[in-house]
């Protein structure tokens, strides 16, 4: 659903390139080309002539019995800083490559973790960069797993949120992902109630899919500019949803109470800004007590908060919309494609209210 750039401010196309490629799609529909009309439907899914370069899988790499490929050091990182190690994941559902950040605090103690998902046409590292979250994790101590979609799995890089295939706990993508994190947690010294998940775009919408299939793994949930659980089927209908918002129908799990934080900007043309909302009904928080509260920080875009609370006063869900702001990280760095480093600060409060909630058991 985004095409990376080196940006302060993400080009909007759904004014331009999004509409001309749906206008074909629906002329190659008409005239029974059903083929290249679905072609269409995933350029316009994953941006215009998206230019995402592949990322070589290792060939040589040996697979060891947890299903991960031995994991080999990024160069140049100073060990104060901790570092940041590159594998590859390979189980019953497929294999994808991966990047893992490990704090300079590991080995102390059990750390959090925090699984990040890159939107359309976005890799692992660009992610990372954009988003500052391996900064933030030298500084608190937690490890980020960033997950990366092949070309291979999606031409666009997109996760692929909007099959039935893989919106199911036992299927695809959401099956892949968990035993990635499994084996991963099975490698490294993570706290297994402090795991999270975070998303942009189609990576937070497959970040709302994992904590619907999944709530016996994850604490909490972040969705950037994302969609619910269940909002589409299929091409069409997630075209549909991302022009108007799609309600979402969850999974097999009936996930309800798993602590949810969403962010999304009122100005966004590429995934309509009332999927928010959507994504926060799917939680299961819509009907609790609710406060609103106007966010304004010198410097940075004005935000409305809203916070969700159960009957006890626990937080169940909080919904941050950022004024002004397109489909593009909040807060974000200039280092990173599809940012807003205008907007409040998205890693850093997803940050508070994840470690705010511990999984229950």
């Amino acid at each position: 659903m985004t095409r990376p750039r080196r940006a302060v401010q993400p080009r909007n196309f759904v004014n331009t390139d999004f509409q001309a490629l749906m206008a074909r799609a629906n002329r190659l529909t008409q005239s029974g080309d059903l083929m290249a009309a679905t072609a269409a439907i995933q350029q316009a899914l994953g941006g215009a002539a998206a230019t995402a370069q592949v990322r070589p899988q290792p060939a040589d790499a040996p697979i060891d019995g947890s299903g991960l490929v031995r994991e080999v050091d990024a160069p140049s990182a100073p060990a104060e800083a901790g570092r940041t190690v590159s594998g590859q994941h390979a189980g019953a559902h497929g294999s994808r490559d991966y990047r893992l950040y490990i704090p300079p605090q590991a080995g102390s103690a059990a750390l959090p973790l925090v699984m990040m998902l890159h939107g359309c046409t976005q890799t692992a590292d660009d992610f990372a960069a954009g988003t500052g979250m391996s900064l933030a994790a030298q500084e608190r101590g937690f490890y980020v797993l960033y997950p990366e979609q092949s070309a291979q799995a999606n031409p666009q890089r997109c996760w692929n949120w909007f099959k039935h295939s893989h919106q199911q706990r036992e299927r695809g993508e959401p099956a892949l992902l968990a035993a990635m994190l499994k084996a991963v947690l099975a490698e490294h010294a993570v706290d297994p109630a402090r795991v999270y998940v975070a998303g942009l775009s189609a990576g937070g919408a497959m970040a709302a899919i994992l904590a619907d299939t999944h709530p016996d793994l994850f604490a909490a949930v972040g969705v950037h500019s994302g969609l619910a659980a269940g909002s589409a089927r299929d091409l069409p209908g997630a075209l549909s949803a991302m022009r108007q918002g799609g309600a979402g129908s969850g999974g097999t799990s009936g996930r309800g109470g798993v602590p949810t934080i969403v962010f999304h900007g009122d100005a966004d043309g590429t995934v309509h800004p009332s999927n928010g909302e959507h994504v926060i009904a799917a939680a299961g928080a819509l009907g609790d007590a609710a406060s609103s509260e106007r966010v304004q920080s010198r410097g940075r875009r004005a935000s409305t908060q809203r916070v969700h609370r159960a009957d006890d006063g626990s937080v169940l869900a909080e919904h941050w919309v950022v004024h002004g702001s397109a489909h593009a990280w909040s807060g974000g760095t200039r280092s990173g494609s599809y940012t807003d480093p205008s907007g409040p600060d998205a890693t850093a409060e997803m940050l508070r209210f994840f470690f705010e909630h511990g999984r229950r058991h």
